[in-house]
């Protein structure tokens, strides 16, 4: 083989070990996976939208996990309304946290407080 096939061959394979890699970390579980799943089967329930920044706040402290939050967009996508699902629950406030009785609390809620709510426990 000549050097400009060695480096052809050089260059794809760190191609491919980027992209194993990106798609690895990506798959990786977040350290409140197993706490996120959990709220949804107590079926609690957070309300929120988009353009929100406690919201965002809320979100950032579950990481990586987020994506696994039960969670329902209220905002329209141009953000000036409201989806109808929280119309008919009558979500005032973002964010909303309802509870399987009932319950509800609103604004950043503290991971420790949705462990008592819910009795899901914490990694930590």
């Amino acid at each position: 083989m000549n050097t400009k096939s060695l480096i052809y061959i050089f260059i794809v394979a760190m191609i491919i070990a980027a992209i194993y890699f990106i798609v690895t970390a990506e798959r990786m579980p977040g350290e409140l996976d197993v706490f996120a799943q959990c709220l949804a089967e107590k079926e609690a329930i957070f309300y929120g939208a988009f353009w929100c920044p406690h919201c965002q706040n809320q979100k950032k402290m579950f990481g990586k996990s987020a994506d696994l939050l039960p969670y329902v967009e209220c905002s329209t996508p141009n953000g000036r309304g409201q989806q109808q699902v929280c119309i008919d629950e009558e979500i005032t406030g973002y964010p909303t946290w309802e509870f399987v009785d009932g319950s509800r609390l609103s604004g950043e809620i503290s991971l420790t407080t949705l462990s008592e709510k819910t009795g899901c426990e914490l990694p930590y």
